[in-house]
């Protein structure tokens, strides 16, 4: 039997100061007990429902190495979206790139000759099957004009997403102290990418990719496992030790998994089958809340109603153990107070954040599912009154 903490009938004094003073914290998921991990940063999370399942030292900034890629191609697959640029495109392979991230320069590379014109698609296919660094420079240069302006879209598309412990200084991810990513942010870049780009996603499963006289492997080794893993991207270098963002689907259900800083290429196909491993054996989804259905309720300010209801547009799914039974799922909504109108239906005013008794954890925005207009100035003065009195007495 799950438990549900019920959210429908908030209590005043919380509504009113508690959602005022609230600050929103990361998940706090613990480690399924006796499970362990190599990897010195780890995260896996249901992709359906955001859920962190396993995490360990997932909010640690760290060197990124090739895994960074995944960024310059949600760069690259945004303006494919959104018409800017198109497959057949055509970029030059400048001397810069050739020679800092092609063949002179002993990395993972695609072997682009200088000022040779190359496809958009061979381009990503050279970096997301091959990690190319010629190919994600030769990206950059072309969408850019150089190294450091699409540095800066990179860091503005992961603010975009919400990427809080992200910032980049190349498209490569050679080393450079500016160049880091946490285990979550890997995790929350993958999920962005599965979901809004998926026609494009499919080339993260291509197993190998043919360039002029190369045949190039895929370099992630959970493609050749028969686990279901169809994605994302590997990473390696001196600094970062080695890295692996992956994506699997059995029976219907996707899971995202990601380690990092393990001293041996190996260990992070070991240690990133097995917490997929975890996630597939011991976790399943259930619904709350129906789309649309009230939730619960936030206090507006001065408005023509006390209370606006709040609802989910789709459907609430929430991940749990499937052992044991008797588990307890909490819920909060958290907003900002003091909520003033007017509010409109379909407005993004506040969260609900979902948590186990055993690991899960994730939070999912509320909409407003009414108007509220401004009250009168007698509702106002009322609220401003009520609002002062439980300020001081939180102090």
């Amino acid at each position: 039997m799950i438990l549900l903490t019920n959210i429908r009938s908030l209590f005043l004094v919380w509504a009113l100061i508690a959602a005022y003073f609230i600050a929103v914290a990361g998940s706090a998921a613990a480690a399924e007990e006796g499970f362990a991990t190599k990897a010195p940063r780890a995260i896996l999370i249901d992709a359906a429902t955001g859920a962190t399942l396993f995490q360990q030292r997932a909010d640690e900034p760290a060197p990124p190495a090739s895994m960074s890629k995944l960024m310059t191609l949600a760069v690259l697959f945004r303006a494919m979206k959104e018409g800017h640029i198109h497959k057949t495109d055509e970029f030059t392979m400048s001397v810069n790139a050739w020679r800092n991230g092609g063949a002179p320069s002993g990395t993972s590379a695609m072997m682009v000759p200088v000022n040779t014109k190359v496809t958009v698609d061979e381009l990503i296919q050279g970096i997301a099957v091959q990690s190319g660094n010629d190919a994600a420079m030769c990206v950059a240069e072309g969408m850019a004009g150089s190294i450091s302006a699409f540095a800066r879209m990179m860091n503005d598309e992961a603010r975009r997403i919400g990427l809080t412990k992200s910032t980049f200084a190349n498209p490569s991810g050679l080393p450079d102290p500016h160049q880091l990513m946490s285990a979550r942010d890997l995790a929350t870049l993958a999920r962005y990418i599965i979901n809004e780009y998926p026609d494009y996603y499919p080339v993260f499963a291509q197993k190998e990719f043919r360039y002029r006289n190369h045949r190039f492997v895929n370099r992630n080794p959970l493609l050749f496992l028969n686990i279901g893993v169809d994605g994302l991207k590997t990473g390696h270098t001196d600094a970062s030790g080695y890295g692996l963002v992956a994506s699997a689907v059995q029976n219907g259900k996707r899971l995202i998994v990601v380690v990092s800083g393990l001293e041996k290429a190996d260990q992070r196909k070991e240690e990133a089958a097995k917490l997929l491993d975890l996630g597939f054996k011991s976790y399943s989804s259930v619904r709350l809340f129906d789309a649309n259905e009230v939730i619960g309720y936030a206090r507006v300010w001065g408005g023509t109603s006390w209370y606006v209801p709040l609802a989910s547009k789709s459907d609430v799914m929430f991940t749990v153990q499937k052992y044991p039974a008797n588990q307890k799922i909490s819920a909060e909504i958290e907003y900002k107070a003091p909520l003033k109108p007017p509010v409109r239906k379909g407005d993004q005013v506040a969260t609900l954040k979902l948590s186990s008794s055993t690991s899960a954890a994730t939070k999912l925005p509320l909409y407003a599912t009414k108007d509220v207009e401004k009250g009168g100035i007698f509702r106002e003065g009322i609220d401003s009154l009520v609002l002062m009195a439980l300020r001081r007495l939180a102090f």
